[in-house]
């Protein structure tokens, strides 16, 4: 279950706390603890955190989003090249 889980989320999508918690198997009380403590990155859009799925990904597990982050490098640095030509 814990694979699955990681495949649904979005390295570049954004989410809401109530998604980034469900994620993460939290409660949106511990979840906003974490924000505050810094544990979590979270940005305040229109009074709303949004959570970037590459910081759920951070929280789970590094390598993973390490991984995830390299991959999404070099699909974008491709799609740059095959516009430059």
């Amino acid at each position: 279950m814990f694979c699955y889980t990681l495949h649904m989320i979005e390295p570049q999508g954004v989410y809401t706390p109530k998604e980034a918690s469900e994620h993460l198997k939290i409660s949106q009380s511990t979840f906003k603890r974490m924000i505050k403590g810094g544990l979590i990155r979270a940005n305040k859009v229109g009074g709303q955190y949004r959570i970037l799925g590459h910081e759920i990904l951070r929280v789970l597990s590094p390598q993973i989003d390490q991984k995830a982050t390299t991959l999404y490098q070099k699909i974008k640095n491709k799609a740059h090249k095959l516009l430059d030509e």
